[in-house]
């Protein structure tokens, strides 16, 4: 009878332990990649097209998206900064939170001058930033970023392999999301916003 009762009484534990649980507010769900607690993409110090050094906690307050790229890409690069332009409207007065980074795996062709007038023809709040070869290796590296140089038929008429997703950092600085090439504009706005 004793074994019984403590039996029922564990499950009547059990129970009220699952209905707990079952009424937390769960966390959003994402359209894109979720990988919140990422060890990796904690950290980039590199210098901005006003000449500016900059690393991620410049940015806290802010939602960041980070893009690596380089501006003689012919598609991939000026569409993602395109759909990032739109989500930046799409998002109304709530834009004005949002910060996005583009930075060049082409330390060779894309100097201050370049990505000065390059990044920032797509919304003038953009930021281009730029570094040494090694700057850039450390900060692809601290990101899992991919990126290798294909010759062309001249020494400079080369291009480059690389990643082609973005980064979206929450106000606090924390990695959040990992938003493949061509997820759509809207599937990002609507992230965006569950952030902002």
């Amino acid at each position: 009878m004793f074994t019984m009762i403590r039996i029922c009484a564990l499950l009547l534990a059990g129970a009220a332990a699952l209905l707990l649980v079952a009424c937390q507010p769960q966390a959003p769900a994402f359209n894109n990649v979720d990988i919140t607690g990422a060890p990796y993409a904690r950290e980039l110090a590199l210098t901005d097209h006003t000449g500016a050094r900059r690393t991620l906690a410049d940015y806290k307050g802010k939602v960041l998206v980070v893009f690596f790229g380089f501006t003689q890409c012919p598609d991939v690069c000026p569409t993602t900064l395109s759909d990032l332009a739109l989500a930046r409207q799409k998002l109304g007065p709530a834009g004005q939170d949002l910060q996005v980074i583009f930075i060049t795996v082409d330390p060779e062709r894309d100097t201050q001058a370049v990505l000065a007038q390059y990044v920032p023809g797509f919304d003038p709040s953009f930021v281009g930033l730029y570094g040494s070869a090694a700057e850039i290796e450390r900060t692809a590296r601290e990101f899992k970023v991919f990126y290798q140089k294909v010759p062309g038929k001249t020494a400079t008429s080369y291009t480059i392999d690389h990643t082609a997703g973005s980064y979206v950092f929450d106000r606090d600085g924390r990695v959040r999301l990992f938003v493949k090439h061509a997820q759509g504009v809207d599937a990002l706005v609507g992230d965006l916003k569950r952030l902002l």
